[in-house]
Parts: structure tokens; sequence; C-alpha cells
């Protein structure tokens, strides 16, 4: 048996029993570990996979950085970049203008792009039930209360649906995906504009409330006859929920996919403020287009451009790079939409504001 000794890098093999003899007087140090450095996050339930994928994936090209994110919901995240408790919040929806005008030196960075589905619990009845935007407006005004309505029947010709009570499922917390879904029945609906409006948080005229999407998703796989509202990859890919197509502005009904997702944004890249403006009145549901899905979103990055950390500040805007770049080859596979270049383009321009001290993280 032999005994090895460590001396400034080498092995000295020696029998074993023997005493081993000092080459050197050199003393070796041991490597010393690169510290982690993590970066909190929070916000969004809507783009959690995503941003979970990243952060595996950047851990791996970066083992010294760590991203954390709490999925809280987008009102909670807007709530603790307020509060400066994260380094970077998220929101489905963008800053209203009164919290834009209140947080002094936001800045607001489309991260990817996503779908909002309306989900059904019906036993024998797969994804493809068509509805119009004043049809769902009704069901969550508590105004159309049975699966066999004539209204929703005269949409769907050849389906036998059931004489069952409506389970109307919808968010409990402040919610980016609500904030999506209320904007586009404020659009369809005159109703529902008046009675409820859009936002973050409403007063839901009817139904359960569930927290986050996996809550809303939830509540619609456990209740026979239920509908809700929730992004797409929680109905595709995680739950596997039926859902429906729905009638757009040019009167087509439109499965939600990446493809007809794209289509929705396609018309409005060129009007885009820039990342330090207001972005309150951005919006790409019900949007022009034979194919475009309605009700169809940005989901939001939300960082201070003048950061107090050099070390975190400087981490921080690399690792947003890299996910409006990079990243965005991720974003497929979990059913989100990549950015347009003329997104990438205004992200690259917005990242470049971040800085300490007056000093620039990213050059060029």
């Amino acid at each position: 048996m032999l005994a090895g000794v460590l001396v400034a890098g080498c092995v000295s093999q020696q029998p074993s029993g023997v005493q081993p003899t000092v080459q050197t007087t050199a003393t070796v140090q041991p490597t010393k570990a690169l510290s982690t450095l993590t970066l909190n996050g929070a916000g969004a339930t809507f783009p959690y996979p995503l941003i979970s994928k990243w952060s595996s994936e950047y851990s791996k090209i970066n083992p010294n950085i760590q991203i954390n994110y709490q999925s809280v919901g987008s009102g909670a995240g807007i709530q603790q970049i307020t509060a400066n408790t994260v380094n970077f919040g998220a929101s489905d929806a963008p800053l209203s203008e009164q919290v834009y005008k209140n947080l002094t030196g936001i800045l607001q960075i489309p991260e990817t792009i996503g779908a909002v589905v309306v989900a059904y619990n019906l036993p024998g009845i797969e994804k493809g039930v068509n509805l119009s935007g004043d049809i769902i407006a009704d069901i969550f005004l508590g105004k159309i209360t049975k699966w066999n309505d004539p209204r929703i029947v005269a949409l769907n010709p050849g389906i036998q649906f059931p004489a069952k009570d409506i389970i109307v499922a919808h968010r409990s917390d402040g919610s980016g995906t609500s904030f999506v879904f209320t904007d586009y029945l404020s659009t369809v609906s005159p109703d529902w504009k008046s009675k409820v409006g859009k936002g973050t948080s409403v007063n839901w005229p009817a139904g359960l409330g569930g927290k986050g999407n996996e809550g809303v998703a939830g509540i619609i796989n456990q209740n026979t006859y239920a509908i809700g509202y929730v992004e797409l990859i929680y109905a595709r890919l995680q739950n596997n929920i039926s859902y429906a197509y729905i009638k757009n502005k040019a009167g087509n009904f439109i499965e939600p996919t990446l493809e007809t997702t794209a289509n929705a944004v396609a018309g409005a890249v060129t009007t885009l403020p820039s990342g330090d403006a207001s972005w309150s009145s951005v919006s790409i549901v019900n949007t022009q287009g034979d194919n475009s899905y309605p009700i169809s979103s940005f989901t939001y990055l939300l960082v201070y451009k003048d950061q107090t950390d050099l070390t975190k500040g400087k981490a921080l805007a690399e690792f947003l790079w890299w996910a409006v770049h990079d990243g965005q080859s991720y974003s497929s596979g979990l059913q989100y939409v990549p950015l347009p270049k003329e997104v990438v383009s205004l992200n690259e321009k917005t990242i470049k504001l971040m800085n300490y001290k007056g000093q620039p993280f990213i050059q060029g």
C-alpha cells in the first residue's frame, strides 16, 4: 500500500509505514472556492417555468451566480421591487401610470410573450370548444351559468353540452395574468368594462379564487364542469387541461399556439416605448390579424436603472443580457414566444442604461 502526501500540488508516493520525505518547504494553500452570489427576484407566476429554466441553465455557465425567483404573483412582485427587498421583480402587467411615476428610475424589460387560455373541465369534450369574448365575459359575470346555454351551443354545432352548472375559477391574488384576461374582457365587452374593468385585482362577480396559475389550474382539475384562465404552459404541459379556441377580431376561432401568439405581437413591435418610459398603454389583446390569438401579452422584468451594489448590479445586468439573447432559446419548448428581434434590440438599449454611480455595466 502506498501513502500519498500533497506538497506544492504534487503527490509523493511512499511505501506504507515509511515516513514520507518532504520534497520542499513550500506551503500549499487550499484553492479558495468562488463565493456564490444570489440574485433574488419575485413576481408573476406566468413566466415562472421559463425563469426557473433560466436559473438552472445560467448556473451551469456561471456556477457562482444563483437566480432565486419566487412565484408569488405580479402584485407581490411589484410590491417587493418597490420595497427594494428583491433585485428584480416580474409582472405580466406593465406598471400603471401612477405606480410608474412613484418608482423613480424603474426599467421595464419584456422578457417573453405568452398566451392566456380559457381552460375547462368537461368530461368527454377535449380542447377546441369555441368561445367568443362576449360569452366568456358573461360566464365570468355570472350571467351564463349552464354549459348547455343556447349561446354556447350555437358556437359549437355537433357538441353535446351537459346541463350542468358552470364553476368559475379566477385568481385570488394580485395577478398579471388577471390583468391580461380582464384587459381582454374590457376590450370585447362593454358590460364587463363598465361593471368590473381591468386590473391585477378586480372584484370578481362570481367564482372560486385560486392563488397563482397553479391554484386556478388546480381548481379546474379538481372540479368537473369548471372553467378558468391560466397561462398556456399551465394548461398544456403541466396539467393537460383542455382549452377553448377564442374568436378573434377578424371573426376566426383561434387555437392558442406559439404561432398565433406571435402573430398577435407582430403589429405592435414598432410602436413600443423605450424601457425607461411608461408602458401603461401597451396591450396586445384582440389585435388585428386573421390568425392572431386574442389573449396574448408580454411579461416584464422590473429593475432599477441606478443600482446601489456594484457587484450585484453587474451580475444582474449580465444575467438580463443573457436572458434576452441566449435565454430565448428555451422559450418555445415551454410554450412561450421568443422575443422578436425588434424587442431584443429595445431591451439591449434598456439594459445598457443600468449603472453604478453613473458607470454603465454593459458598454457599447
